[in-house]
């Protein structure tokens, strides 16, 4: 099988060295993008929302700082997180460190996974290139044969120029169809984001009384023992 290969490989052409290197750099690319987009940035947002509101709605901003802190530190919590440490600033300055954060995070998430596209057009173009080549130096071959061998040259030839076609078809469909899932992928992950970044911002800016109250009820114990402490 590996033998079988090898031969058709070699019959390509030269060809061929470029398309097996982009062969190499999309699954290199398709296997870091599956690991940061499934498993770096992964987090449960409707958790981490949940937490977040029930500390917000007690005014208690310090709490859900800390709860934020103890979570699995993905994108959406470091952006809430961001948020959450102005909310005692004007409501610009919260929504300026909401999208702050979130343009820190967002390129990770999307990130070289527009290069798979690039590679499969650009690997299906190479092969028809070098096929072309191929059927180029196999006529050229061809007009100085003998007549009676010209059939079996021109089809030997034909033969060993499509393999640069099909090597570049073999590169460029997984390419696509990687590229398809991690885009759909990582449009869902930007999505989220939004929707988390308008949801905590809503939330902050909506209770903003909660918090002055708290504040108001913080400062207000110490007076009577202050009080004690002078009879």
């Amino acid at each position: 099988m590996l033998h079988s290969l090898w031969v058709a490989f070699d019959e390509g052409g030269f060809m061929m060295y470029p398309i097996l290197a982009m062969l190499l750099v999309s699954w290199a690319i398709a296997f870091e993008r599956l690991f940061a987009l499934f498993i770096v940035v992964r987090e449960n947002k409707h958790a981490l929302l949940s937490g977040i509101q029930k500390h917000i709605l007690k005014g208690d901003v310090q709490g859900a700082v800390r709860f934020v802190g103890n979570q699995r530190q993905g994108p959406i919590a470091r952006i809430i997180k961001a948020g959450l440490l102005k909310v005692n600033k004007t409501d610009k300055e919260v929504q300026a460190a909401l999208d702050e954060a979130s343009l820190r995070e967002v390129p990770y998430i999307e990130k070289r996974t527009g290069h798979l596209a690039v590679l499969a057009n650009a690997a299906t173009l190479v092969g028809l290139l070098g096929t072309i080549i191929g059927m180029i130096i196999c006529f050229a071959g061809v007009a100085d044969a003998d007549p009676a061998t010209k059939a079996q040259v021109l089809s030997r030839g034909i033969s060993e120029a499509m393999h640069c076609t099909a090597f570049g078809l073999i590169t460029a469909i997984p390419a696509l169809l990687l590229y398809a899932f991690l885009q759909a992928r990582t449009q869902h992950l930007v999505d989220s984001i939004n929707e988390a970044v308008v949801s905590t911002l809503n939330l902050v800016l909506s209770n903003r009384t909660l918090f002055k109250n708290a504040d108001v009820e913080a400062g207000a114990t110490p007076a009577p023992a202050v009080a004690a402490r002078g009879r």
